[in-house]
């Protein structure tokens, strides 16, 4: 698979708790150069990031991440701020302990009022498969689709693994045509990419692929 091809779906991702401006903006600049889909960064960088990339980038941020146990109101709010302080994606997080309740009434209200406050900027809803059944999975796959979201995707990374080939096949067999997905953690080289978006991923949320396409351009392969 082209190289291009893969960065262009890469959210080209830097959410650590110490993450510092000067690394935001290297990932921008990273994002910039090379392409990538977006740029998945804290909410309190968007407003900064967004100013320093004007329309040469797309700005990615995370709302009741990692954990998804905030309130909706308190996600909504989140989820506002950051499109007023110019975020052009949003990736939420389900509370997962209400889906294990079987509250799936309100796990589809809070992905509809989150997408309501997105307008027509893109909502990614994060499921964190890890933690999930196959049967919960499925069931979050229908209620992804019925809520209106743009995208599912399958982890933050900091729960306790990431993506795998199964979750990705399995989702793309069972969200409804207009829903993409997103690949998420633990996606470490080009192979894996290329491997996630052969099974259905449109989008990668990694850091590691624009790693591994410099070291390609140190050693003259790319």
């Amino acid at each position: 698979m082209d190289i291009k091809n893969i960065l262009s779906r890469c959210d080209h991702t830097l959410l650590g708790q110490a993450s510092t401006w000067e690394e935001i903006k290297a990932i921008c600049d990273d994002g910039i150069k090379y392409n990538t889909a977006s740029v998945c960064i804290p909410p309190s960088f968007v407003k900064r990031a967004k100013e320093y990339v004007g329309d040469n980038l797309a700005i990615c941020t995370v709302i009741g991440f990692p954990n998804g146990y905030n309130t909706t109101a308190v996600k909504v709010f989140e989820t506002e701020d950051a499109i007023k302080n110019g975020a052009d994606e949003i990736d939420m997080v389900i509370n997962v302990g209400d889906l294990r309740s079987n509250r799936l009434t309100a796990i589809r209200e809070e992905i509809s009022a989150i997408k309501k406050a997105c307008g027509n900027k893109i909502l990614k809803v994060i499921i964190e498969t890890c933690l999930l059944t196959e049967e919960e999975k499925i069931i979050m796959c229908n209620i992804v689709t019925e809520a209106g979201a743009d995208y599912i995707k399958t982890s933050t990374g900091f729960s306790t693994a990431g993506a795998t080939r199964e979750d990705v096949k399995l989702m793309r067999e069972h969200v409804g045509k207009h829903v993409k997905v997103k690949a998420a953690g633990g996606i470490k080289d080009l192979t894996d990419a290329e491997d996630f978006i052969n099974l259905g991923a449109d989008r990668l949320g990694t850091s590691r692929v624009v790693k591994a396409v410099k070291g390609l351009k140190e050693d003259g392969t790319y």
